[in-house]
């Protein structure tokens, strides 16, 4: 059914008012952190030529968190950018107080960016009695009053759906793709470490011009998993890797193992959220695994900084992109190619 005359009326007359917004009223464009990658966040703004929001986040004795803004956001078009990564509950509920807050101080809209998206891994009930978390962790940024989100590499892009607010999700692709490019490594095959990878290791090759191999993984537990068999043929070939997150690196380093035994020359991998808990560094340095290209989406470790094998690219432009297509209301497309 087509919309009344007074609803397209009503709509249009919106859109002028963002328009108006983003040209006239940039003084209201606002971009606030939590503790999870200043760093990050402060890249951004430099991308954006805007100020880092002025807020004071602390620690009651007790440990619950203290959140106050320091400046006037009323009527604001307000980002958060807060990646939730390790300790993740601290840096999600930092990141609902500070949407809270928000809100309540009359923001005009509240964007969350998730540069990095928790509890993304349990997306559906593949086993009785457990929970979807990914979906419970939209709920939650909804119910605290996000307007829409801005993600990057969901585990699942289908946890987009558990959202009924906009959601732009991001690819980490463009960076990492063009600096493979670069090393223009001999007779590469792009590998995905198992089926669920599989669109997102073929969308790699098909821009870097190289075939797909794809492996046959059966996880056992949560953290662990068993390399089973190779489809595709890697022999005297180059290797990369694909994957969203590197966590514990058991996959990654399980897969590497399995293609030097099919005959592989080297093994390189590339992910977008380098987590990289528990004995992922140590396992990468003793691995045959040549370099791992990651991006900032998360900090890294002292160790992980630390390891020669590691190199990390800044996803700062590409998130200020995407960030400044949303406050202009233009279209976010250009930034997957």
């Amino acid at each position: 059914m087509y919309p009344s005359a007074i609803q397209q009326l009503k709509f249009h007359g919106r859109n002028a008012v963002l328009r108006e917004r983003s040209v006239v009223n940039d003084d209201r464009f606002k971009i606030f952190s939590g503790t999870a990658n200043l760093p990050l966040a402060e890249s951004i703004c430099r991308h954006l030529d805007v100020p880092l929001g002025q807020a004071k986040l602390g620690r009651f004795s007790d440990g619950e968190i203290y959140f106050q803004i320091l400046e006037n956001v009323r009527g604001a078009d307000v980002f958060v950018v807060q990646p939730c990564c390790y300790p993740v509950d601290n840096h999600l509920f930092e990141l609902l107080l500070m949407i809270d807050a928000f809100k309540r101080a009359s923001a005009w809209r509240i964007t969350a960016v998730l540069p990095y998206y928790c509890y993304a891994r349990q997306d559906r009930k593949d086993k009785p009695r457990v929970p979807i978390s990914a979906k419970l962790v939209a709920d939650l940024l909804e119910t605290a009053g996000a307007s829409r989100a801005l993600t990057l590499d969901l585990h699942a892009p289908q946890i987009q759906g558990y959202f009924d607010v906009p959601v732009d999700h991001l690819y980490g692709s463009p960076v990492l793709v063009e600096h493979f490019r670069n090393l223009k490594l001999p007779n590469l095959t792009v590998v995905s470490p198992d089926a669920g990878g599989v669109e997102r290791a073929r969308s790699f090759a098909k821009k870097l011009g190289a075939p797909l191999a794809i492996v046959d993984k059966r996880r056992v537990d949560v953290d662990v998993s068993e390399v089973m068999n190779l489809i595709g043929d890697v022999r005297g070939r180059s290797t990369l890797i694909v994957d969203d997150i590197i966590d514990t690196a058991g996959t990654l380093v399980k897969t590497a193992e399995a293609l030097i035994r099919e005959g592989a020359t080297q093994v390189f991998a590339a992910c977008t959220h380098a987590v990289l808990s528990g004995p992922a560094v140590e396992r990468i340095a003793n691995s045959s695994i040549v370099e791992v290209v990651a991006t900032d989406s998360v900090p890294l470790s002292e160790a992980a900084r630390k390891m020669g094998k590691l190199k990390i690219l800044s996803v700062a432009d590409l998130l200020a992109r995407g960030i400044r297509s949303i406050h202009e209301e233009t279209s976010i497309s250009e930034l997957f190619i």
